[in-house]
Parts: structure tokens; C-alpha cells; sequence
């Protein structure tokens, strides 16, 4: 057999051989990422202890939130539950999601809502659900009250000269419309919604505080407290943070030696790897963009996401200034 030809057939089964162990090497470490996924977050939590549980960041619909809320109210391990909150609201409907949650571990264990720098809007009504609820003398309380927002674009089609034509069952189909002002039904509409969710926002604080209707009502008209202002009007019941939460839950029997345990929302492992490299190359790639381009690309990725539907939420432009 001609030399040349066997040296260039051991070369070709070297490069085999490689790809070969690169390919097994690449599975193994997906089936790793995939076990280390599953596995639970840490084999201390089976002992007893109080679980932490942190709502910070904008509210959302978030299931797995409940579904950590609902294991902690079903595992024996849990003694009870202390709720860091640490936002400035969200949605009406994740707000009352959590709520519920919530409510449903204090059926079964003593819970402390411990509210750090915000805790308003839709994070307030989280926080209520607590049976106690401490916040620092500088936290910022309240903000209780319902929010619509629409955009409005009919000014910039007008300039641009585009028409926007349709055709609907009822008047009130697909209202409000960014592509015309709302009509006075549509507004009466909109303003139902915000009374109903309203009302029922402030009788739940009344209900979980303990206070009068009218005195909820007083204080839901949007306005933000300090933690010592707050427990002052009865929304707080005592300043202190974390000593103090554990303070009173020495009051519910729980022994004061018991760690607290962060209950954290679970990795996905190595999946959420090439999640965040994908997010990362996108980036990178809208970095390069120039113009009205590059002005779309921060938005969506520097910007808080656009919150649809009735809202809870204490909101800021950022430019206010800041105490040094």
C-alpha cells in the first residue's frame, strides 16, 4: 500500500478519534447541567428553619414565586416565613396572585412581612398579607391605589399621514386605541375597572390592618410614607428589620435558634446558560446599531418591560435627587 495513503488514513482516524471525545465530552456536560437542574437547591433546607423568601423588582405574574410560596406552606421543615419586600409594585393581577399565596402559608405557619427600602403599590398589598409586618424608620410605604395607562400615537400617524381604518362588533371592541382618543364610553369603561379593582384594593387593606374603611380609604389616595410615618397611620406595625421580624416570631413560639434559610428561585442549570450568552450576543450585536436603531435596542434591553392592563405601581423618571 502506497506510505502517503496510510499516513494521510491515520491522520483522518486521529481527527475521528477527537471529534469523538469532544462529542462525548459535550453530552456529558449537558446531561451534568440537566442533573445539576434537578437537584434541590441545598440539603440543609431538611432541617428545621425559617424560610426567606425576597419580592424585589417589578411585580409580575410570577408562577414560580407562588409555587416556592406553596412548597414552603407544605414542607414540615418550615417553622415559619419571613417576606423581604424590597419594590415598587406591578400588576393588580400578580400582586393578588402572591397575596394569595402568601395567605395560603400563614394558614399553616406565622409569617413577617420585613419591607426594606419600597415597599408600595402592588408590593404593599403582598406585604399585608403577612401577619405581622415591620419596615425600617427610611423605608418608603403606601402608594396604595390603581393605575390604566395607554399609549396614544394618533399625533405622530396624523404627521406621518398614515390612516388607520377598522371595522368592529361594538363600539367598545379593542378600547382603549393607541390610534384615537379614547371615546367617553371607552374612558367611563377604563374608569369602572380602576373603581372595582380599587375598592377592593383598599377593603383588603382595611381587612389585613385592622382598620376602619374610611380610614384605609384616606390613606389609598396614592400617597408614599416613610416606615416611621407608616406605622404611625397603622400600615406598619413596628420599625426594625430582620431582628425584628424574628423577634416576633419568638412571640408565635418559634424558637430563635432556627437558621433562616433564602428560599431562591430555582437554577435552571445549563440551560440558562445559553440563555444569558444568547442575550449576551444580542447585546453585543445592538451595540454595534447607529440612529433611531440603536435608540429601539436600549429600550429593550435597558428598560423596564411595558406592564399591560391595570397596574400597581409607585413609578419615577429616575431624575429625582437622591439624599447623599
Amino acid at each position: 500500500m502506497d506510505p502517503l495513503a496510510i499516513a494521510n488514513r491515520r491522520r483522518l482516524r486521529r481527527k475521528l478519534a477527537f471529534w469523538r471525545v469532544v462529542a462525548l465530552v459535550a453530552v456529558a456536560l449537558v446531561v451534568v447541567a440537566i442533573d445539576y437542574s434537578l437537584r434541590p437547591a441545598d440539603p440543609g433546607f431538611d432541617r428545621p428553619h425559617v424560610a426567606s423568601v425576597s419580592l424585589s423588582g417589578v411585580v409580575t405574574d410570577d408562577e414560580d414565586l407562588v409555587a416556592r410560596l406553596d412548597r414552603i406552606a407544605d414542607d414540615p421543615h418550615v417553622a415559619a416565613l419571613v417576606l423581604e419586600v424590597n419594590s415598587p409594585g406591578g400588576t393588580t393581577y400578580g400582586g393578588q396572585a402572591i397575596y394569595q399565596a402568601v395567605r395560603r402559608v400563614a394558614v399553616k405557619k406565622p409569617v413577617v412581612s420585613d419591607i426594606r427600602s419600597l415597599g408600595a403599590s402592588a408590593a404593599y398589598m403582598v406585604a399585608v398579607a403577612g401577619d405581622h409586618v415591620v419596615a425600617e424608620r427610611t423605608s418608603i410605604v403606601g402608594s396604595i391605589g390603581v393605575l390604566f395607562q395607554y399609549p396614544q400615537v394618533s399625533g405622530l400617524l396624523d404627521t406621518l399621514g398614515v390612516d388607520v381604518e377598522e371595522i368592529k362588533s361594538a363600539p367598545l371592541k379593542a378600547e382603549p386605541s393607541p390610534f384615537h382618543p379614547a371615546s367617553d364610553d371607552a374612558k367611563a369603561m377604563i374608569r369602572s375597572m380602576i373603581d372595582d379593582t380599587y375598592a377592593w384594593f383598599v377593603d383588603l387593606v382595611a381587612e389585613r390592618r385592622g382598620m376602619s374603611h374610611d380610614k384605609a380609604k384616606a390613606l389609598a389616595d396614592g400617597s408614599v410614607f416613610t416606615g416611621g410615618q407608616a406605622v404611625k397611620n397603622g400600615l406598619v406595625d413596628e420599625l426594625g428589620g430582620e431582628r425584628a421580624a424574628r423577634a416576633w416570631l419568638t412571640t408565635k413560639g418559634v424558637d430563635a435558634s432556627l437558621p433562616t434559610l433564602e428560599w431562591k428561585a430555582r437554577d435552571r442549570g445549563g440551560w440558562g446558560l445559553f440563555g444569558r450568552a444568547g442575550l449576551g450576543l444580542a447585546k453585543t450585536f445592538a451595540s454595534q446599531l447607529s440612529g433611531p436603531a440603536s435608540e429601539l435596542a436600549a429600550s429593550l434591553f435597558d428598560r423596564p418591560p411595558f406592564l399591560d392592563g391595570m397596574v400597581s405601581l409607585w413609578q419615577f423618571d429616575g431624575r429625582a435627587s437622591l439624599t447623599r
